[in-house]
Order: C-alpha cells, then structure tokens, then sequence
C-alpha cells in the first residue's frame, strides 16, 4: 500500500482529536488526491466516534461534475498515511471544498478524553 502523505512534516494532528494534510479519495475506479482537514468527537449518546471534514482538490471538482465519474452523495473510500475508513461525499461548500463524514474508526490518529 502506498502512502499519500510525501512529506511527514506536512501533516497536522491537531493534540490527536484531528488531521490535516494530504489523503485520497478512493472508489473502485477512481482516486484523487486531495488535501483534507479533518475532526471528530466521540459521541455518547450512540456509543461511535463521528468524524468529518472538508476536502479539496482541482481533480476531486473535475471528476464530480455532470457526467465525471464521482457524485456528490457518493459513499468513498478516505485514505491518510494513518489509515483508510468510509465516508460520505457531499455538495462542496462555496470555496470548492466538500465535506466529508463517517463514524467508526476514523482515517486519523484519535484518542478518548476522559
């Protein structure tokens, strides 16, 4: 398995409840780099850690668009030097970026906190 992360020192962690730097956008047939910032909460009410984020990139709007070979909506594979989990792909915001969400084992380093 290759690593999207070049370069280590890029990559931010935010005290371990978050993630900043280059990841992937994954499907069967399509991956796009991107570069992601990401957070998450462990939520007690059901019991699962919820993560979301925002990612960009030229490529990500290019294979989105009527006829590309994403669809905003889409479940997608997120992957960072750290691990790989699904999410959901949404409508990006007014700058170009689109959110993404999951629960479960996020992409990213995380620790409860008492």
């Amino acid at each position: 398995m290759t690593s999207p992360v070049a370069d280590e020192s890029a990559v931010d962690l935010h005290d371990g409840e978050g993630y900043t730097g280059p990841a992937q956008v994954r499907t069967d047939d399509v991956v796009v780099s991107v570069d992601a910032d990401l957070r998450g909460a462990f939520q007690p009410l059901d019991g699962r850690f919820h993560w979301y984020g925002r990612v960009r990139s030229d490529s990500l709007a290019e294979a989105t668009r009527p006829g590309g070979p994403l669809r905003t909506g889409a479940q997608v594979r997120l992957r960072t030097s750290y691990g790989e989990s699904v999410a959901r792909l949404s409508d990006p915001d007014p700058w170009g970026r689109f959110r993404v969400s999951g629960s479960g084992r996020p992409p990213f380093p995380w620790e409860l906190h008492a």
